[in-house]
């Protein structure tokens, strides 16, 4: 078998793959109706994590902020 012979046989069987790729694509927009969104709201993390206490959910995340911090890590 020729190395010629063998591509093409590598390119029959990967043709019919590259073909279908692109049918099995669904349509992944959301449903809008009359302009606006149809599905329910989210509720922001401070809402529900943290009882509505946007000052607890902010202080929370500058202190994790803070701690990742390098400099801040390398020079207490």
């Amino acid at each position: 078998m020729t190395p010629c012979t063998r591509f093409l046989k590598a390119c029959a069987l990967a043709a019919p793959l590259l073909l279908l790729t692109g049918c099995l694509e669904v349509d992944q927009h959301p449903p809008w109706i009359k302009g606006e969104y149809a599905g329910k709201p989210d509720d922001r993390h401070f809402q529900r994590r943290f009882h509505n206490d946007r000052l607890a959910w902010w202080a929370t995340v500058e202190n994790r902020n803070g701690k990742q911090n390098e400099y801040n890590r390398a020079n207490p």
